[in-house]
């Protein structure tokens, strides 16, 4: 990875190296349920009401599910391309468990496989199975791993899980076995979900028992900080991202949280990410990457060496790791047999 250059100073910018986001999504409903859409709705619909605003439900909802026909990632590329960062990690929660979908999660890993290919060289995938399919889960993580190239794993424990389950340690197995990173959901998401599994401390015994596998706790800068801050100091094999910052609740605002989580010395175990296509509406990656590496913004109290830690080198140490290990996706076997995937 290349020594942060001084383009920083030449773009009004803090920082001038290279830019990995360690946290995108695929803006598009083929991947995101209706259900889903419609909770995190309701709670813009509450905020206009409460402003005097009288808005219809269903327009919100149609207004977010038109942003979100990105369906081979073309808009993700050219809005990364934009803003200057070179590569993302594009998650796939498995929401298809406990809500309706367009897609089953076999073809959602088909999606993710292709868009992989059409994008060479910019994307890595964690790829989502709920640990309630059982073995034909198992093995559908397995065959992204060994025959698509997939580098990590996605858990979204609101859809009614601890990350702690002892169903996950086949995954968690599997992890071990190929070197690859675990991604969790922390903190409320959409009201359309239960919260109770959400919580840094349900990953704890996974992290304890699997201390060679490496847990990404992903909103850590956005929901229980301070908890996220003291697993990630304690627990080695614990890291934190800061996607979705934007919606910070800290009361000077997002910026005030950064700096002062830059400030409790853990500095190597914290991954920059956005949460795209959350920020679509703030003015999309060029926007929110000028913020966040403005002269005078949350960076401003990291030296250069941290910022490079910050902004790259953190993922890109973990995903060394996992792509090492990992076979080539263009490998992948044409005739394996279809799973059934039906709830337990």
């Amino acid at each position: 990875m290349p020594e942060p250059s001084d383009k920083g100073e030449k773009t009004g910018r803090l920082y001038g190296g290279p830019v990995i986001d360690a946290h995108c999504h695929v803006a598009s409903t083929n991947f995101i349920p209706r259900a889903f859409v419609e909770g995190l709705c309701g709670n813009v619909v509450a905020k206009f009401m409460a402003n005097g605003v009288k808005t219809p439900m269903g327009q919100v909802v149609d207004m977010y599910l038109a942003q979100n026909q990105d369906h081979e990632a073309d808009g993700l590329i050219a809005d990364m391309d934009a803003a200057g960062i070179s590569q993302a990690v594009l998650l796939l929660p498995d929401f298809t468990y406990v809500m309706a979908s367009d897609l089953t999660i076999e073809e959602m890993h088909d999606r993710h496989y292709r868009i992989l290919r059409r994008h060479e060289g910019r994307f890595f995938v964690f790829a989502g199975v709920d640990p309630r399919w059982g073995q034909d889960g198992v093995s559908l993580f397995e065959k992204g791993v060994t025959s698509r190239g997939f580098c990590g794993l996605k858990l979204y424990p609101p859809c009614g899980y601890s990350p702690s389950d002892v169903r996950l340690d086949p995954y968690y197995e599997i992890c071990r076995k190929y070197k690859l990173p675990v991604l969790i959901h922390i903190g409320p998401t959409s009201p359309a979900l239960a919260f109770s599994f959400s919580h840094p401390s349900q990953v704890d015994a996974a992290a304890l028992k699997f201390r060679d596998v490496n847990f990404i706790l992903a909103h850590g800068a956005v929901h229980y900080v301070d908890d996220c801050s003291a697993f990630c100091a304690y627990r080695p094999n614990v890291f934190l991202d800061v996607s979705a910052f934007l919606g910070s609740i800290h009361p000077q605002g997002w910026q005030a949280c950064l700096a002062e989580l830059f400030r409790r010395n853990i500095n190597h175990k914290i991954l920059f990410g956005t949460d795209w296509p959350v920020f679509r509406y703030s003015g999309g990656h060029k926007k929110v990457l000028d913020m966040f590496l403005a002269q005078g913004g949350p960076l401003s109290g990291v030296s250069a060496v941290q910022r490079g830690w910050l902004m790259s080198r953190n993922i890109a140490r973990i995903l060394a790791v996992a792509t090492a290990v990992a076979p080539d996706h263009r490998a992948e076997t044409a005739t394996s047999s279809p799973l059934s995937l039906t709830p337990a």
